[in-house]
């Protein structure tokens, strides 16, 4: 049964082609026809409910008003940066700061160590960078990610932490195997002084066998707990490798809750070479990530306590409404990731779907935002007191503990405007998310187009995320152009 139409990539030739996104057996396909290399068709969800129950909260945004790029549609994904077309804002911005790294994986999407030159743009170009990020309109972008490569082989790190800071930018991470942390921990606290706000750590298993870096990531974790340093955890999911321990992954975060802030599951994508057996064997799609969670967490954490990013646009409306300025929308595509969050107490962890009626919050969140909008109450505050009282519905009785604790949070934050509040709501909450990055086997231009995860380049464009990494290989040619050292031919 045919869902939709769309347009993808030959995954022999790289070749923009017509596309089909439709449901046989329960599961969900991607089916296109390349006139030189034939028909092809690769898994694109691996469970039809689930893509069902998400597409319902399909949200398309308006883009940025400042594009690099004013073209045709038709044109994607070969005419990037941000262009005219493109339905999203930067939520995240990554900028790559080196090609080195420190360590060999053999899964690498970067493909760091293969390169044979090194990339490493200057100081100043990635301040142009970073206030390209902070120009764009109607928000500037909010968060930026140094990555690479290994970012902490700069060792202007903590300055460009310092210069981003300073440019306005709310939050600010690193994305880090933590070799270097583990090593020299007093650059922990270096890199917080600096304003680093989170740290994404490369964490793939709780073993030996999964992990073979493991003492490394446990050292670095001991040396944020020190310093105070939010963590998230970002494992690489490959069938049959490290697909087991998903539970034991998330249990090491709640035993580290005073530090690990989330866990961003990234099912693999294959960037480099890959066979057909490869694909089959060792792919993994966001609804098996939730089954294997699920399983391996003994019900504790459900599929369906997941949901798309897009479900929080309602909060986007109401903070909008309520200051009267635009704020950050959170248009992704809603097949891009899930996510929850789960609440870590001393008696127990605590799933916020156990809390409170999460679509029913939505919903009277989202009818706050419009009572503010049209105006019908006296003013804006009486407007939040009813919208309040209408949010209490949404709370679940049962746990009393469980329930006072959040709703004590949530008023403070939305009434009393006490932010410190919600500062402590955060601490207490465990995020668990997942983002499956495409590749160009389940490549869809429609999720392209809603990408909210950017590269800024140092010729003044951003580029989504997977179009940077796959597909026409943006990060390629962009390293090339710009390398310092390149090996001679």
């Amino acid at each position: 049964m045919r869902i939709k139409k769309t347009r993808s990539l030959c995954p022999t030739c790289n070749t923009v082609v017509d596309a089909e996104i439709s449901e046989e057996d329960g599961k969900i396909w991607l089916d296109r026809t390349c006139p030189d290399h034939g028909s092809s068709r690769y898994l694109y969800w691996s469970d039809a409910r689930t893509y069902h129950r998400f597409e319902e909260f399909d949200a398309v945004g308006n883009g940025i008003a400042n594009p690099q790029v004013v073209t045709e549609p038709d044109v994607c994904p070969t005419s990037c940066g941000l262009c005219s077309h493109h339905h999203s804002q930067t939520l995240l911005a990554n900028i790559d700061v080196t090609n080195r790294c420190n360590l060999n994986c053999d899964f690498c999407f970067a493909n760091a160590r293969a390169c044979g030159f090194v990339y490493e743009p200057s100081f100043d170009e990635i301040v142009k960078m970073l206030e390209l990020l902070r120009n764009q309109k109607p928000v500037p972008a909010p968060a930026v990610q140094f990555s690479g490569g290994e970012p902490t082989m700069r060792e202007d790190l903590p300055e460009i932490v310092r210069k981003a800071k300073a440019l306005g930018f709310p939050q600010i991470q690193i994305a880090t195997n933590g070799v270097r942390i583990a090593q020299d921990p007093a650059y922990a606290q270096k890199l917080k002084d600096a304003g680093v706000n989170t740290v994404y750590l490369h964490f793939d298993g709780v073993t030996k066998e999964t992990n073979p870096r493991l003492r490394i990531n446990e050292k670095a974790v001991e040396v944020f707990e020190k310093v105070r340093q939010g963590v998230v955890l970002v494992p690489t999911i490959i069938r049959g490798r490290n697909d087991h321990e998903l539970g034991d992954i998330i249990r090491f975060a709640i035993s580290h809750s005073s530090v690990i802030r989330g866990i961003n599951f990234q099912p693999v994508a294959f960037t480099g070479a890959a066979s057909d057996d490869d694909i089959q064997k060792c792919r993994v799609t966001i609804p098996d990530l939730l089954d294997g969670i699920e399983n391996q967490m003994g019900g504790l954490l459900k599929k369906d306590d997941f949901y798309p990013v897009p479900c929080v646009l309602p909060f986007s409306d109401l903070v909008e409404a309520y200051t009267g300025r635009p704020q950050v929308r959170f248009t992704a595509h809603q097949h891009c990731g899930a996510a929850t969050y789960v609440f870590v107490q001393e008696d127990g962890v605590v799933p916020v779907n156990r809390m409170v009626d999460v679509e029913s919050l939505f919903e009277s969140i989202g009818h706050m935002a419009e009572t503010l909008k049209k105006g019908g109450t006296i003013n804006k505050y009486k407007a939040l007191l009813e919208g309040v009282k209408e949010m209490h519905d949404s709370v679940r009785k049962g746990e009393h503990g469980n329930t006072t604790e959040f709703w004590k949070l949530i008023s403070k934050g939305l009434i009393g405007q006490n932010f410190e509040a919600l500062r402590e709501f955060h601490w207490n909450a465990l995020f668990i998310g997942t983002m499956h990055f495409m590749d160009r086997y389940n490549y869809d231009i429609g999720r392209v187009q809603r990408c909210c995860i950017h590269y800024a380049t140092p010729d003044g464009r951003l580029i989504p995320f997977c179009t940077y990494n796959s597909g026409p290989v943006y990060r390629e040619q962009v390293w090339k152009k710009f390398a310092k050292d390149t090996p001679e031919e």
